[in-house]
């Protein structure tokens, strides 16, 4: 019966909107309310309360579509209506569908999970574009860059790469959100293994500290750099979100992934600084993190978690500089690797100097 209704309504209102089409304004909005309402209503016969959800949320759509449709229409521009279109998609149309396992030579490659890294890049990339929006090129990016590095530093400076590359006048603002994302690396580092294990972040509090005073000032350096030679209203023709830019993003870390397991499969694990060096290659969190629940455990000694933590630190430097040099080319790479490389020293020198 449900079906035959809605069968009978959906022609009778395409018919209506046949003979309207010409009309000045001859949107669908009154034409999928109306076919919505019926099946809004069989689904109240069924399960009420999510049927009272729907309808609220729909009738909240309806009440706002002239400020929707004024801020789609004015405000967005056609290219980031399209970028919305494709972080939709690819978020709520391809993720679903990929599996959720690992695959491939070595069984070295999750589909899902290098997919989101995907959809990181391009959320990083459309984070960026609204916040250059909303702060100007000089401060956005700056200020896009050290949020989005809470998510991914590495995919925050591949994605920064991509703007400076596409926009070479906005150089000196990229690289200063690019090194700013480390400064969310150090900090993101020390809650995930203090909330892990306190010892070792006792252990790793000289590393750590003399880490981030180095990103922190090397950032400061680049922020006002950019912000002195980046025009305050400036012309950011970089588009919102590339998705070839953020396949090839996805498509180098498939790389790193397979050459870790390859690693891993032919030479074994050479213990945990072998092991957290391998995972440091794709993220120096999840690294740090299984090395201070071996502390946790008793397994290790909170100063034998210091030198496996900064071999995971180190090649996920390395795999920053190879997003740097890939994504922004040699001007962009220039700039953001001796900060990547002063940060990493100093990490080092940390551990050199602490008290025995």
């Amino acid at each position: 019966m449900l079906s035959a209704a809605t069968l009978v309504l959906g022609t009778f209102t395409a018919l209506g909107y046949w003979r309207t089409r010409k009309e000045s304004d001859a949107g669908l909005t009154s034409e999928i309310a109306l076919v919505l309402t019926l099946l809004l209503g069989a689904l109240a016969t069924r399960a009420p309360l999510p049927a009272a959800m729907a309808g609220v949320a729909v009738t909240i759509l309806l009440a706002g579509r002239t400020r929707i449709h004024d801020f789609v229409g004015r405000v967005m521009t056609a290219a980031e209506l399209d970028a919305v279109l494709v972080l939709a998609a690819a978020s709520l149309i391809v993720l679903p569908l990929l599996p959720d396992r690992a695959m491939g030579p070595f069984d070295a490659i999750n589909p899902r999970k290098v997919w989101t890294v995907v959809i990181l890049v391009l959320a990083i990339g459309a984070g960026g574009h609204v916040a250059v929006r909303a702060l100007g090129v000089r401060f956005g990016l700056a200020a896009a860059g050290l949020a989005s590095g809470f998510a991914s530093s590495t995919a925050t400076i591949g994605a920064m790469g991509q703007r400076a590359a596409r926009a070479p006048e906005m150089l000196g603002a990229a690289t200063a959100g690019a090194v700013l994302s480390t400064v969310a690396t150090v900090i993101q580092m020390a809650v995930v293994v203090g909330v892990t294990s306190l010892e070792t972040l006792k252990a790793m509090a000289p590393s750590l500290a003399l880490a981030g005073a180095t990103a922190v000032a090397y950032g400061a350096v680049f922020t006002v750099l950019g912000l002195r030679r980046t025009a305050a209203n400036g012309d950011d023709r970089a588009p919102a979100v590339s998705l070839k830019a953020a396949l090839t993003f996805g498509a180098i870390l498939a790389l790193v992934l397979l050459a870790a397991a390859a690693l891993r499969t032919w030479f074994g694990d050479a213990g945990v600084i072998a092991a957290a060096a391998l995972a440091g290659l794709v993220d120096t969190h999840a690294a740090a993190i299984s090395v201070a629940a071996l502390v946790a455990s008793g397994a290790l000694p909170p100063e034998g978690a210091v030198l496996p933590i900064l071999a995971g630190l180190s090649t996920n430097t390395a795999s920053k500089l190879l997003f740097a040099v890939t994504s922004g080319g040699r001007a962009f790479a220039l700039r953001v690797a001796p900060g990547l490389v002063l940060v990493m020293a100093a990490a080092w020198a940390g551990a050199l100097l602490a008290p025995v």
